[in-house]
């Protein structure tokens, strides 16, 4: 006598087959979560200001830092002094971070494919990354000077040492049966390196450039503080020297656009290089 379950078509299929439950919120689009956040930011920050819970010298109304990021907005578009300074800060930025790629996935393969870059490079790599990184900034500037290499330089130190960790951990991702495949087949060790290794590495290579983008920008701006210069850091420094409040908040935003510009770059070359990771939490696609 059959299951009366059988009877019935697609009953086997539902007992038998799992299906992930998606939470509520997971399933809210990604544009109005973020709206939502922002809003609920922006109203406690308010809060705070109307009840003065926090000092006006230490903490801008929202109102105040809305009104001067329209001035900032507009001398950056009239080409006004804000301008040229914006210009130099990316150059800093922008130099840093392939100056980081360059050092970091050279080290990233010297640590990943060979045991002397494991067992004598690495540990001096994490000695270097723990010590803070601003106490390094003094050196740079009397080494390279007051002008852009230095800021290109400690940019770059920080940045370097995720994508050396990203590369390295990508080298070793690749599973036991591709490497005795490449093996098998009489694959040189750079064929295995080029053809298998990189290719399977490529999201953890992705995973520490995104962290050095992040990273590259805070090099940049501390090195304009130590070290003066022309940038968005040094006008920074100038507005709270000043009390300006809302004016250093104005131009941070503006930098985290700029960050998170470097950083969307960054993501759209892994969608588009990677495209057959998904990125998103649980393997679920925005909807």
């Amino acid at each position: 006598m059959s299951d009366a379950r059988t009877d019935k078509p697609g009953t086997a299929a539902e007992d038998t087959v799992w299906v992930e439950k998606v939470a509520l919120i997971d399933q809210i689009p990604r544009s109005i979560l973020m709206l939502s956040v922002f809003v609920v930011f922006v109203f406690l920050w308010h809060i705070a200001t109307v009840f003065n819970l926090v000092s006006s010298i230490v903490l801008p109304t929202p109102a105040e830092t809305f009104k001067d990021m329209l001035f900032v907005g507009k001398n950056l578009l009239t080409g006004d002094y804000m301008l040229p300074a914006l210009w130099i800060t990316s150059k800093e930025v922008i130099y840093g971070f392939a100056l980081a790629i360059m050092i970091g996935f050279s080290l990233g393969v010297l640590v990943g494919e060979t045991a002397f870059g494991e067992r004598a490079i690495m540990p001096y790599l994490v000695a270097l990354d723990t010590m803070p990184k601003v106490a390094f900034a003094p050196l740079f500037i009397a080494w390279l000077g007051f002008g852009i290499e230095s800021k290109v330089a400690l940019a770059a130190f920080i940045a370097t040492f995720p994508i050396v960790v990203g590369t390295a951990a990508g080298l070793h991702a690749a599973d036991e049966n591709s490497r005795m495949l490449f093996k098998t087949m009489g694959a040189s060790r750079m064929q295995t390196l080029i053809k298998m290794k990189l290719p399977m590495g490529l999201p953890q290579i992705f995973t520490g450039l995104k962290i050095g983008a992040v990273g590259v920008m805070a090099g940049a701006i501390t090195a304009e503080f130590l070290g003066g210069g022309k940038g968005f850091g040094e006008l920074i420094r100038v507005a709270a020297s000043q009390l300006n409040t809302p004016r250093v908040f104005s131009l941070i935003l503006y930098l985290s656009l700029l960050g998170l510009g470097l950083y969307a770059m960054v993501s759209y070359a892994q969608r588009k290089i990677v495209f057959w990771q998904r990125e998103t939490v649980g393997g679920r696609g925005d909807g």
